[in-house]
């Protein structure tokens, strides 16, 4: 596969991790990253929307932390800042994300990142078989065991969506 080696697929390869990396057509103009990839992955494989996770960057009491939770789900800021020992979350500003990842928004993925932050996957990715993170790159995600995104990402777990 061509142009699909990042970072995050390094670390997975190195890692020993048996992973499937799939690729789709990004298209420039769409902002709704998550839902582009929801739409193309649910179209060419036997996965549920809840299976496809989107990586944020926050800050927990100042320091950049990593929240992994499925597309459809919205991020409860106050159940992520006590995951991860903290008072008050909020979301990081996208330059300061690129920066400390090495990645661009809308390709973040919870690994391989430039410098390991404190990153919690919200438990219901425990629910299932495979799941699937961005692998690096918009139009390129990764899909995995949970259990090997977690040990990748060297994440806790807890329940931090909304709904």
């Amino acid at each position: 596969m061509s142009g699909t080696s990042t970072p995050a697929t390094v670390a997975a390869t190195q890692a020993g991790v048996v992973h499937r990396v799939h690729e789709y057509a990004h298209d420039r103009r769409v902002r709704t990253f998550g839902a582009e990839a929801v739409r193309a992955l649910t179209a060419e494989l036997d996965v549920a929307p809840e299976q496809i996770f989107k990586t944020l960057l926050i800050k927990v009491d100042d320091t950049l932390a990593v929240a992994v939770l499925p597309v459809p789900s919205a991020l409860s800021l106050k159940a992520v800042a006590k995951a991860l020992g903290g008072r008050r979350a909020v979301m990081a500003d996208h330059a300061e994300a690129e920066r400390a990842t090495g990645y661009v928004v809308g390709g973040i993925s919870p690994f391989g990142q430039r410098r390991r932050l404190p990153t919690v996957v919200d438990e219901s990715a425990l629910d299932f078989d495979v799941v699937l993170c961005s692998a690096g790159r918009r139009g390129l995600d990764l899909e995995l065991q949970p259990l090997d995104l977690i040990a990748l990402a060297d994440a806790v777990t807890a329940r931090i969506t909304t709904n």
